[in-house]
């Protein structure tokens, strides 16, 4: 098999179908990034260089050649699908991959779409561009080669569930398809659940992080008024997360962060209004509360001073944390991000600290990093809890910290400030 794209979804998944046995090539127009991967190092938190090694010596072979495509069986794009600078989807890499497996499709291919995308994509994006110039046009989706998507569903971090646990959804675009790709998937991974198609498999992955997106907005919100109106949520939170049924736990923060929630929303919404001519409302709401988070948290952050007679301008402020999950370095999308830009705006002096970032530079700004994260947290004006990783003990950021802000929830440490 060939996988395109060799980043937290292709690394993880080429991982996994070598330990099961298959021959994996992976390409990727990066050559920086193979030549790490072919000398035996990982550019991705979920392996280590030990992974990467046992990858090689398994036959795992990376290369910038696109030739290599012509000789697998199979071939998955797992390429990025990023927001465009207006918000609209920048189907870019996909085109690119697909026009790149199109010079070198022969019949019998299996090609497979798991870039997180919008319904459609597969069958009015990728297919024609694979029927148009394969072997200069003539093949035909589900006659001549089999077309599917499969959605991602990597999850960073997660020591629980990863590529051979985690039940891959598949949809072909023609039954016939279906049962190929699903044969594909079934060699290495434990579950494969077929879809009726493209499109239902292409919503699939859009329904899951719609529903988180649209959740963590209501807590996000709910956690506004219920400072206010002097009301602990995350008791509230707790409490409820007591009923056995009807009811799941989602908490509020600084905002969302990572390569789904604040993406793939976007993708729905758009395929929305240009299908149907009318917006998701449930969506462009839950994107403009979870946007305006950063900005809620520097008003907290300006309370605070407030109540100290100090002014945001000319106070530091040490951010702690600033990946967008928990024990990982991925920074992408991180609500850290727009909450320094703001605090930078406003004349604060940010400092940063985070386990595992050694350099920062959000929006191109340079914070400087807390060596000395005792010293920092001791004459920093509020010290703020952005992501609550496991290499924190939290009891000594309360007390060492002169004031604490924590948007997590994650202490109830006496005199600590919660979102």
């Amino acid at each position: 098999m060939a996988i395109i794209g060799l980043g937290y979804v292709g690394l993880p998944l080429a991982q996994q179908a070598a330990r099961s046995g298959l021959t994996v090539v992976g390409f990727d127009v990066d050559a920086a990034m193979v030549e790490t991967l072919t000398s035996g190092r990982s550019h991705i938190d979920d392996l280590s260089d030990a992974d990467v090694a046992e990858m090689l010596e398994l036959g795992f072979t990376a290369s910038t050649d696109e030739s290599v495509l012509a000789g697998a069986d199979a071939i998955v794009i797992c390429v990025p699908t990023p927001l465009s600078l207006d918000g609209e989807p920048d189907l870019g890499p996909v085109i690119s991959a697909t026009t790149t497996i199109a010079r070198q499709l022969r019949p019998g291919h299996l090609v497979v779409l798991e870039s997180t995308t919008y319904p459609g994509t597969t069958d009015e994006v990728v297919r024609p561009i694979l029927e148009r110039h394969g072997l200069e046009g003539g093949l035909v989706a589900g006659a001549d080669f089999h077309l599917a998507f499969s959605p991602e569903r990597v999850d960073p971090g997660n020591a629980v569930y990863g590529i051979a646990n985690t039940p891959k959804v598949v949809g072909g675009h023609t039954p016939a398809c279906t049962d190929v790709a699903a044969a594909f998937y079934g060699r290495f991974i434990d579950t494969v659940v077929p879809s009726t198609g493209t499109r239902e498999a292409e919503m699939t992955k859009l329904l899951e992080n719609t529903y988180r997106h649209i959740n963590i907005a209501l807590v996000n919100e709910m956690a506004q008024f219920c400072h206010e109106m002097d009301i602990d949520l995350w008791e509230v939170i707790r409490n409820a997360a007591t009923k056995p049924f009807g009811f799941q736990a989602f908490y509020p923060g600084p905002g969302v962060g990572g390569h789904c929630i604040p993406i793939d929303p976007n993708y729905l919404s758009f395929k929305v209004r240009s299908t149907l001519g009318r917006p998701f409302q449930f969506v462009e709401l839950a994107q403009s509360i979870n946007l305006q988070m950063p900005a809620y948290v520097v008003e907290r952050i300006a309370d605070l001073l407030n109540d100290e007679g100090k002014a945001l301008r000319g106070s530091t402020i040490l951010l702690l944390g600033v990946t967008y999950k928990p024990n990982i370095a991925d920074q992408r999308e991180s609500p850290a991000t727009p909450l320094a830009a703001l605090l930078l705006a406003k004349g604060a002096h940010l400092v940063f600290h985070d386990p595992h970032v050694e350099t920062w530079t959000p929006g191109g700004a340079t914070v400087p990093r807390a060596d000395d994260l005792d010293e920092a947290l001791r004459s920093a004006d509020v010290s703020v809890l952005l992501q609550n990783h496991r290499a924190y003990d939290l009891p000594h950021l309360a007390s060492t910290a002169k004031k604490l802000f924590d948007t997590k929830g994650a202490t109830d440490s006496p005199g600590v400030e919660r979102l």
